[in-house]
Parts: structure tokens; C-alpha cells; sequence
């Protein structure tokens, strides 16, 4: 593949990840104006932020199994297609009721395009540039979930809450039409789409994210919260037996044999669960405890979002000389350091210059496991089923973002409140502890992918694998 054919598909692929990643949080700094606007309960806003986690996490399986089947470009097209003309529909939104529908369907696009990026970049560059290129891939999703409030506060304060969603309009528009030009087409190992499968999954992930949304709102032990859980965890347990029988798996639980493939993915849980759920609280603190306004709050946790431009791509061209297992560790160990001090320091009245080293702290963290993490998990599995590893490890990491955010909130509501600053420092403390020990347990995790990952791992009894249908 030629230099210029390279640079292409890293440029569409980054924009498309960027703008899809960013929308994960990228509301938050909104929810005021959003509530003023339309006349949202508390409720309301919290669907207008989890309606696009929810679908984005269950679906994340099934864009990539579908890329696989019906070609990764014109999928990827199509979701940017979906992703985009659900954010018009955002912008024009009538009602809340409106918006979180329009929310839930950026999310399947999103889904849709978010593994695509990967296995595309993947299959454009060269062996011995492909630690650098998925570094910056990685670096580029990690600053894109840590710059969502920063971007959303810039935006609601410079125009309105409706441009959020405008923005992605001609971006969206512009990246059609290079995708279905620029890139190269591909499929994945097989050609038959395995739809008990996606049915199981994505039912089962459904129920689950939507108890853990809901928990705290309804009551962990209400007849609904309970009832979701259990029919989502029997669904997902019915979807693994599924798969270990089925003619051609979408996630062949072979890949859960590889000790790189399972200990990357437990750690990318853990990082997502301690790094969503603490941005989602600190950036309300910085607003509603200190005072600052969206923008200003977005621009003071900037140590901590800009790190990845910076300290990513380094650790890319490192993690192909000494591997992902002691960046992606060192990463995550940091994190969880600077988490300690954020809550070890926490008061109304801190300084602002007594977070500065932590949130710094965090980004670096946040970058030497985001660089090398895309290259390690893909290293685990054949060349020709790396969109079924990318839409794993892409799911397991939105679930823990979800869960990070339930369950720290969780922690604040049975601590605190927003009754007043020392309220809301009562339940910030204890939360964001939380998130620090179940980081730092991530990073106990990365230590048990191998020193050296071999090639050969990924490579299996040759009767496992299904050929492709005719």
C-alpha cells in the first residue's frame, strides 16, 4: 500500500474515532442550557447522556461483525452515514424526549464506526509502523473522551448547546466520500453472519447496561433493576455458550485463551471504569464547587487532555521496542497515583495549582496505556479477525465507562449530594477512591500479558478456525 494511501486512511479513520469518541461525554458541560432550553428533569439529563453510552456499548460487537460480513468501508461509511444524520436530528430537537432519541442513534453509528477505524488502520500500514500508527490511534480515543467537556463547554458558551451536534455535520459530510474513495475495501474471516449471536449479545449487554444505568435512579433492588440484570447476565452467559458451539462465532472465545488478549481487556475495563466515572464527577466539581463556568472548568483540567498529544505517540514508537505490557502498567499505575491525590487533596476551597500535578500525572498515565493497548490486544488474534478483537476490546471498554459512572455515582449519592460544596466533597472523596483502587487494579492486570507476546500465540489449532463460506 502506497505512502499516500497510508496517510489517508490514518487521517479518515483518526477524524471519524475522534468525532465519534468525543460524543461520549462531550454533553456534560451542557446539561444546564439543555435543562433551561427544554425543560428537562434530572432524569431527562441523565438519558441524554447515557442514551449514547448504552447504545454504544451494546452495539459495538455487531458493527464490527457486521464490517466483517458486508465490507468494512462501505460499514464504515454507512455508520458515519447514521452517526451524522443523527446529529442533525439532535440540533433540531424539540423536546428532550427528541434528544435522547437522536442521542441513541448516534450511538449505534458510532458503534458502528468506532471498531471500523481500527481494523482499517490496521490493515494500511506497514508491520514495522504499526506500533506508532495504533499509538496514535490510541492517544487520539483517549483525548477525545478526556477533551468531551472541554469541547462542550467551548461550544455552549461561544454559540449554543445545539452546535455540538452541528459540528458533526460537515465533518461527517466531508469523511463519506473520502472513506468510500480513499480506503481499501476488506471482510473479515468469514462471510456467514452468525445472528443468534448478535442477538444474544446484544440483547444480554442491553439488559445490563440498562439495570447499571438505572440502579441508582429506580433502586438496585427494585423489580426492574433486578429483572434487567438477571435477564442480561442469562442472555450474555447464553451468548458465550453459544459461541464456543456455533459454525462462525463473531467473538470466537478462543481469543479469552490468550492471556495477552483476556489481561489487555481486563485492564482496559478497569482504566475506562476509574477514568470515566472520576472525569464525570471532577468536571462537576470544578463547576459547581469551585464556580467556573463550563469553559473555564474544561480549560483547567487541560494538563490532564492534552497529555495524550504529547506523551502518545512516544510511547507507540516505545511499545514496539519493549512492548505494551510495561507502558500499558506504568500507565495505569500513574493513573490510579493521580486519582489518589485528587481525592487525598479534595476540599471546597483547594487551590487550583494543588490539582495540577495530579491532573498531569493522570494524562501521562492516560497516554502510555492508550498508546500501546490498540497494537496489544490486536497482536493476540490472526490478521483476519481483528475487527472481532477490536469490537471486543472496544465493547468492554465503553461497559466499563458505563459502569464507572453508575457506580461512582453511586458512592457520591450514599456520601454526599449537591446540597452544598462540603456535601458534594463528601461524596466526591470517597468515589473517586474508588475509581483509584479499581485503576490500580488494572494495572495488576497488565502485568500478566507477557513480556514478549509472540505471533505464534494467536495462532491456534488450524480445525478451530472456520473457513470462509464460498
Amino acid at each position: 500500500m502506497s505512502r499516500t494511501t497510508t496517510i489517508w486512511t490514518f487521517v479518515i479513520t483518526s477524524v471519524a474515532l475522534f468525532m465519534a469518541t468525543l460524543d461520549n461525554l462531550v454533553v456534560t458541560t451542557a446539561l444546564p442550557v439543555i435543562r433551561a432550553d427544554l425543560g428537562a428533569s434530572i432524569e431527562d439529563l441523565e438519558w441524554t447522556v447515557n442514551a449514547y453510552t448504552l447504545t454504544f456499548a451494546v452495539f459495538l460487537l455487531t458493527g464490527a461483525a457486521l464490517g466483517d460480513r458486508f465490507g468494512r468501508r462501505r460499514l464504515f461509511a454507512i455508520g458515519l452515514g447514521i452517526f451524522t444524520a443523527a446529529s442533525v436530528a439532535a440540533a433540531l430537537a424539540p423536546s428532550v424526549e427528541a434528544l435522547i432519541v437522536a442521542r441513541a442513534v448516534q450511538g449505534l453509528g458510532g458503534a458502528i464506526v468506532t471498531p471500523l477505524t481500527l481494523t482499517i488502520l490496521s490493515a494500511a500500514v506497514s508491520p514495522e509502523r504499526r506500533g506508532v500508527a495504533l499509538g496514535a490511534w490510541g492517544g487520539i480515543g483517549g483525548l477525545a473522551v478526556a477533551s468531551g467537556p472541554l469541547v462542550g463547554g467551548a461550544v455552549v458558551e461561544g454559540i449554543s448547546w445545539q452546535w455540538i451536534f452541528w459540528l458533526n455535520v460537515p465533518i461527517g459530510l466531508a469523511l463519506i466520500p473520502l472513506a468510500l474513495l480513499r480506503l481499501k475495501e476488506s471482510y473479515g474471516p468469514s462471510t456467514r453472519l452468525d445472528l443468534p449471536g448478535l442477538a444474544l449479545v446484544s440483547t444480554g449487554l442491553f439488559g445490563i447496561v440498562w439495570g447499571v444505568v438505572r440502579g441508582n435512579a429506580e433502586g438496585w433492588a427494585s423489580p426492574e433493576i433486578l429483572t434487567a440484570l438477571t435477564l442480561g447476565t442469562v442472555l450474555t452467559v447464553a451468548f458465550v455458550l453459544w459461541e464456543l458451539r456455533a459454525p462462525a462465532p463473531m467473538l470466537p472465545m478462543r481469543f479469552f485463551r490468550n492471556r495477552t488478549f483476556s489481561a489487555a481487556n481486563a485492564a482496559s475495563l478497569f482504566m475506562f471504569f476509574g477514568m470515566f466515572g472520576s472525569i464525570f464527577l471532577l468536571a462537576q466539581f470544578l463547576q459547581t464547587v469551585q464556580g467556573y463556568g463550563p469553559l473555564d472548568a474544561g480549560l483547567r483540567i487541560l494538563p490532564w487532555t492534552a497529555m495524550p498529544i504529547f506523551i502518545a505517540p512516544i510511547a507507540g514508537a516505545l511499545s514496539d521496542r519493549i512492548g505494551g505490557r510495561p507502558l500499558m502498567a506504568a500507565g495505569l499505575g500513574l493513573q490510579a497515583i493521580a486519582l489518589g491525590w485528587l481525592a487525598a487533596v479534595s476540599t471546597p476551597t483547594v487551590p487550583y495549582m494543588s490539582l495540577v500535578p495530579a491532573f498531569v500525572m493522570a494524562g501521562v498515565g492516560m497516554a502510555l496505556f492508550f498508546a500501546p493497548v490498540a497494537n496489544v490486544v490486536l497482536s493476540a488474534v490472526l490478521p483476519r479477525e481483528e475487527g472481532q478483537a477490536s469490537g471486543a476490546n472496544n465493547a468492554i471498554r465503553e461497559l466499563g465507562g458505563v459502569f464507572g459512572v453508575a457506580v461512582l455515582a453511586s458512592v457520591f449519592t450514599s456520601y454526599g449530594g449537591y446540597e452544598s460544596g462540603q456535601a458534594f466533597v463528601d461524596g466526591l472523596v470517597p468515589a473517586v477512591w474508588v475509581g483509584a483502587v479499581v485503576v490500580g487494579i488494572g494495572a495488576i492486570a497488565a502485568l500478566f500479558i507477557p513480556r514478549k507476546p509472540r505471533a505464534a500465540e494467536a495462532v491456534v489449532d488450524e480445525r478451530e478456525l472456520v473457513p470462509e463460506a464460498a
